[in-house]
Formats: C-alpha cells, sequence, structure tokens
C-alpha cells in the first residue's frame, strides 16, 4: 500500500488558511485534518475533538515528556500548541493524506521529522491587503493586528523554506493550485 503524504499549510494570520483548508477537505476525499491540542480554553462554539483537543497544562506536559507531538510551542506562558503523532501516522500508514494547519516555526519542526512532507505557504496579495482583512474580522485589537503583522513580516521571510508559495489573492484560483500541487505529488 503507497503512504499517505503529509501536507503542511502556513501563512500569516488573517490570510484565509481556515478557508483555504476547509476548501480542500471539501474537494479531497483521500485528505484527512489533524487537529492540534491546546492548553487554552475553548472559545465559544469550539468543541473538545472537533476544533481542538483542549487539555490542561499537565497533560500536555506529559505528551512532550513521552514523546507524542510532533511539534509544539508555548505561544503565551502556559499557553500550548502542538500536533498529536500517532493518528497523522496511524493515517499515513493506511495510504490517507494528512493536513496540518500549523505555523512557520512548527512548519520546520515537521519537515526536520517528515523528510517528505509538502509545505505549502499561503500569502497575501500585500501586507496592506493582510492589515485590511484583519480588521475585517473586528475580532483583534489595533495592538493585536499590529502585533500580527509584525510576525507576517517574520513568516513571509521563512516561505523560501517552503516547497510552494501560493499567493491568496482570489480563493478559486488559490484552492485549484494547492490542489494541483496536491495532485502532481501523488
Amino acid at each position: 500500500m503507497k503512504k499517505g503524504k503529509l501536507i503542511v499549510i502556513s501563512g500569516p494570520s488573517g490570510v484565509g488558511k481556515s478557508t483555504i483548508r476547509d476548501r480542500l477537505l471539501e474537494e479531497n476525499d483521500n485528505l484527512w485534518y489533524s487537529i492540534s491540542m491546546t492548553t487554552r480554553a475553548p472559545r465559544e462554539g469550539e468543541e473538545h475533538g472537533v476544533h481542538y483537543f483542549f487539555v490542561t497544562e499537565e497533560e500536555f506536559l506529559k505528551s512532550i515528556s513521552k514523546h507524542e507531538l510532533i511539534e509544539y510551542m508555548e505561544v503565551y506562558k502556559g499557553t500550548y500548541y502542538g500536533t498529536p503523532k500517532k493518528e497523522i501516522d496511524k493515517r499515513l500508514n493506511k495510504g490517507i493524506n494528512v493536513l496540518l494547519e500549523i505555523d512557520v516555526d512548527g512548519a520546520m519542526n515537521v519537515k526536520n521529522i517528515y523528510k517528505d512532507a509538502m509545505l505549502i505557504f499561503i500569502t497575501p496579495p500585500s501586507l496592506e491587503e493582510l492589515e485590511k482583512r484583519l480588521n475585517l474580522r473586528n475580532t483583534n485589537s489595533k495592538e493585536d493586528i499590529k502585533e500580527r503583522l509584525i510576525k507576517a513580516r517574520y513568516e513571509i521571510d521563512m516561505s523560501n523554506n517552503y516547497d510552494f508559495v501560493v499567493t491568496n489573492d482570489d480563493l478559486e484560483t488559490c484552492v485549484k493550485e494547492i490542489n494541483n500541487y496536491i495532485k502532481l505529488k501523488n
């Protein structure tokens, strides 16, 4: 049996990763999305095991010590995010392609473990457009948006470490391009 492909998508906050991810999952029967584990509290409407695995800091640190995560990061003091390894390997070994939506640092860690992982970076048409999208979301303070734009510059600089860079200035074109890359590598 042919092993599945590990596909990582990354990009700045506000670039449309979640929308793109959802479309990729709709359009690909052989694609499974791996949800992350986090120590943060669920937001309104989020469910354990659907949006994230919500765990205590103690449980998260235990997973780290048992090498059960392929990548993890402490975003704020005591707030961790990470990707559980067991389900990913199970699916890959069954020939199922696995999709991860993680940040650039996590993607570099994944590439160190899964050498043949396909890394796809989604970039905005411009930083001005990204700022506009972040403002339109109405979920972030001006200070938070400023921090996200600073981080976006770092992330865009890291995009040269990716296999493919796709600009999301038109959702249909962006999804089609990513689907073509997925088919190319299968």
